[in-house]
């Protein structure tokens, strides 16, 4: 699948064509399915000079309820976009990073800018990897009481077992969650017995409201 601003008409970007016909060498004729990220996609083909064209009606498909939410706070490396990457695949419908008290990331402004472009680039590409209609959202960097007042949930060991009634878990960092944000007044989630790293304790989460939403697993 590829993303393009319209269906019914595709219009293929310079990224996206080196990727069909150079990384995975398609060519003319090949089928392809271009969808717009909004719950609209129609099958095409792949055209002569990296063009497309729709082969079949444009089909569309109601936002999934309720919405998911996992926000998760900064991590080094490349884990956010493991996270991200994920929680995509699993059909997370907002993602949001968000500064903890005892995270070890600290971005400035230049640099949450940059990197939140990124995450949205690896959402994209996840989304067309996994063929899901809905593009979710990568929030800009968020403050944990913002998202607390919001209604989010926080995870920890001695919550509740997830559950639809908080479509909104935000996870914390290694280091666990401070004891001003232990003082938040904010529902608990438990995930799992286990103490997670951070990067997993999001997917798990995420993995656990999706099943619940697409009725694989039942509530406890």
């Amino acid at each position: 699948m590829v993303l393009v601003a319209d269906p019914a008409r595709p219009e293929l970007d310079d990224e996206t064509v080196h990727h069909l016909t150079r990384v995975l060498r398609l060519r003319a004729g090949a089928p392809l399915v271009v969808a717009d990220g909004h719950g609209s996609w129609a099958p095409a083909e792949l055209g002569g000079g990296g063009t497309a064209e729709t082969t079949g009606a444009v089909l569309s498909a109601p936002a999934p309820t309720p919405a998911l939410t996992v926000a998760f706070a900064l991590v080094k490396g490349d884990k956010p976009e493991l996270v991200v990457q994920k929680l995509t695949e699993l059909g997370i419908d907002r993602i949001v990073p968000f500064r903890a008290d005892r995270s070890v990331v600290r971005w400035d402004d230049a640099k949450a800018a940059n990197a939140i472009a990124r995450l949205r680039a690896v959402a994209a590409s996840a989304t067309a990897q996994c063929h899901r209609p809905w593009l979710p959202e990568v929030a800009d960097v968020a403050e944990l009481g913002a998202l607390v007042t919001a209604g989010a949930a926080l995870a920890d060991r001695d919550g509740e077992p997830v559950s639809l009634d908080h479509p909104v878990v935000a996870v914390g960092p290694e280091g666990g969650w401070s004891e001003p944000e232990r003082a938040l007044e904010a529902p608990r989630m438990r995930l799992t017995d286990h103490v997670l790293r951070a990067e997993t304790a999001a997917v798990t989460a995420g993995a656990l409201l999706a099943a619940l939403r697409a009725g694989t697993v039942a509530p406890a």
